[in-house]
């Protein structure tokens, strides 16, 4: 365990220094695991061996083809499409296209899958609306925020591809656990925008009332989208095809969506691709690295030390479980969320199943604890994101006014944490 402690000194250390975090894990768990078994040869072996068959794992080919799904509909221009149509029936209301920018974020990041790639997006389309209707830039900044923050959660994630990865959880049921909570979201950051209002009711104007057939035609223009996520998420759950084969399917569909709104061009399809290529090798490597690193740990015997040194306690699972909770807000506050969910469920996970709890709804929790730390500052991975795309609004601004969504978040979180139900009702209808 001292000799995992060691190493997780070393990483840290490397990743202040800015040592991307790939290559700071690749070179602690390499350098590590042969200082724990004297042998180079080992170190050698089992580093080519991870290569080896993370290459040619056949469930990994779900990442780049959700990726490319992802990238054909932000280029296909889906995202002032879902403005349109949620803010026709929203936005009329007091703080309506602040409530229209959540629901159309929700609907963006179910097929997107990025949280930073739906804050960017959105920040583009919502922002010119809300202001021109007289918004507070912290209400309106701090929707976008945090409504960015769901593309993580509702499927199809790549964030939840990944955990399932490193905890050999069904992708299956990890996608049928993040809806319900993924929707409730999306109902708590609404409930965030009254609260605001209630506070302050010139913080969002209503904007006048859009006639019915306009609203029509609003929803019309995201039915193949819809259809597409429903086509998706759909067969996944109900067993037709496999995540794998869903997201080609996805991919497939994306690209017809974009040929139909005549949105390719030879241009675009190359920066679709090239896109695609680019944010597949970051993981990659930054997955591949990590599991290098796991094996490190593994062979330092940190998870089964630290499962003997919980049992030792006499403590609660729960407060085990409310610890871990409390490292991952703490970490949020500097880590980055891909970086946090490498780093710490290898070490983590081993100890919630020993206690006894279900990796699907721990990993459900871990990742709504890390939306909650994409607005939490000082690093706030979204507000970051949002304040390039808006160089006008200050972060301070945009950090005060995500204040109550990120109550919100914390609400959600404890509600999953009390009610395993809310995370476990839909995996369990799939037996």
């Amino acid at each position: 365990m001292t000799e995992a402690l060691y190493g997780f000194a070393v990483l840290l250390i490397l990743v202040f220094l800015r040592v991307p975090l790939a290559f700071a894990m690749g070179i602690v768990g390499f350098a590590g695991f042969y200082l724990l078994t004297g042998n180079w040869n080992a170190a050698e072996a089992m580093a080519a061996r991870r290569v080896v068959d993370t290459a040619m794992d056949y469930g990994l080919s779900v990442i780049p083809l959700f990726i490319l799904m992802g990238n054909f509909v932000s280029h296909a221009g889906l995202s002032d499409a879902l403005f349109r149509a949620s803010n026709g029936f929203l936005g009329h209301r007091k703080g309506g296209q602040a409530m229209a920018t959540i629901v159309a974020c929700g609907g963006f990041s179910a097929i997107c899958g990025s949280s930073l790639a739906t804050c960017a997006t959105m920040g583009r389309v919502a922002m010119p609306q809300m202001r021109k209707y007289g918004y507070k830039d912290s209400l309106a900044a701090a929707s976008i925020a945090a409504g960015g923050t769901l593309g993580i959660l509702i499927p199809p994630s790549v964030m939840l591809v990944i955990y399932g990865i490193l905890t050999e959880t069904s992708i299956r049921e990890l996608f049928a656990a993040g809806f319900i909570p993924g929707i409730l979201g999306i109902f708590l950051y609404i409930g965030a925008i009254k609260w605001v209002l209630w506070r302050d009711p010139n913080a969002g104007p209503a904007a006048e009332k859009v006639p019915w057939p306009e609203r029509i035609k609003a929803l019309k223009s995201v039915g193949s989208t819809l259809a597409l996520f429903v086509l998706v998420i759909g067969g996944i759950y109900l067993g037709v095809f496999t995540p794998t084969e869903a997201a080609g399917i996805g991919a497939m569909g994306a690209f017809l969506i974009a040929l139909m709104r005549r949105a390719l061009t030879p241009q675009v399809l190359m920066n679709v691709l090239m896109d695609t290529v680019r944010t597949t090798a970051m993981l990659f490597a930054v997955v591949l690295t990590a599991l290098i690193f796991a094996n490190f740990i593994n062979r330092a015997g940190l998870p089964g030390d630290l499962l003997a040194l919980v049992n030792g306690l006499n403590v609660a699972p729960f407060v085990v479980i409310l610890v871990i909770i409390a490292i991952y807000v703490v970490l949020g506050c500097v880590f980055e969320s891909m970086s946090m969910l490498l780093l710490t469920v290898p070490v983590f996970f081993p100890v919630v199943a020993g206690l006894g709890y279900d990796l699907v709804w721990f990993g459900i929790l871990v990742v709504i604890v890390i939306e909650i730390s994409l607005i939490t500052p000082p690093v706030g991975m979204n507000v970051f994101v949002l304040r390039a795309v808006l160089p006008d609004v200050s972060t301070g601004t945009i950090f005060r006014g995500v204040t109550p969504f990120w109550v919100a978040g914390t609400i959600r979180a404890l509600l999953v944490l009390i009610f395993p139900a809310i995370v476990l009702f839909l995996p369990r209808l799939l037996y």
